[in-house]
């Protein structure tokens, strides 16, 4: 099922998400609607909170870029942290979907590593 996004300004994008667990919620109805809502938007990320749930679950799927080894990822992660940073920075033009319209080269880390709960779909 598609769902609305949510705009940047609205409460929810502002507050911090919780942490979850398995048995809180249905994951799998969750990360489909998530999915669904992504594609149908062009997006290839989207986070719980820019679709109104506030907890920290975000799916990513970066098979529609042209780097090969970005083909198969498509993933789905759960209470994620951001362990390290590391590589050279990189500049890329990246946008949002709760931002329709905007888009920046802002520049990151090659690479993280993260730690959580992360399924393949």
């Amino acid at each position: 099922m598609i769902l609305p996004i949510v705009a940047y300004g609205d409460a929810v994008l502002k507050k911090e998400a919780k942490n979850i667990t398995k048995e809180e919620l249905d994951l799998t109805k969750l990360v489909a609607d998530m999915f669904d809502t992504m594609n149908n938007a062009c997006g290839i990320g989207l986070a719980a909170p820019q679709i109104g749930k506030s907890i920290r679950v975000f799916i990513a799927d970066a098979s529609p870029l042209e780097e090969d080894s970005s083909k198969d990822f498509k993933r789905v992660f759960v209470n994620p942290t951001i362990l390290e940073e590391y590589g050279e920075e990189w500049s890329y033009n990246e946008g949002c979907l709760s931002i329709p319209g905007i888009r920046t080269r802002p520049g990151e880390a090659a690479g993280s590593g993260l730690r959580g709960r992360g399924w393949g779909c």
